[in-house]
């Protein structure tokens, strides 16, 4: 599922290692913006990594799912990639 993650962390060092710990889940394509292809465990780990890191009184992570139908009417003024643009196989 495509899954968008945007947040807004007051302390720099939560700040870093929030961003650090989202690059293995999605492609960073805004400031404090990713979007992640990601399941329902990868969504869990990144909400307990939230639960035990953050300050849950003065930071914010919202994560809005993005349905298959959605994704496709999605625009993009200026530079940028669709998360669907992207080429990746597993190996």
């Amino acid at each position: 599922m495509i899954s968008l993650i945007t947040y807004d962390i007051t302390d720099p060092k939560r700040l870093k290692k929030m961003h650090a710990f989202l690059k293995e889940y999605g492609l960073n394509t805004q400031k404090s913006v990713f979007e992640c292809d990601i399941d329902d465990n990868a969504l869990k780990l990144i909400r307990e990594f939230c639960r035990e890191t953050l300050d849950l009184e003065t930071d914010q992570v919202r994560i809005y799912k993005i349905c298959s139908r959605c994704i496709n009417k999605v625009s993009i003024s200026g530079l940028g990639l669709k998360i669907t643009q992207l080429d990746y196989a597993v190996i």
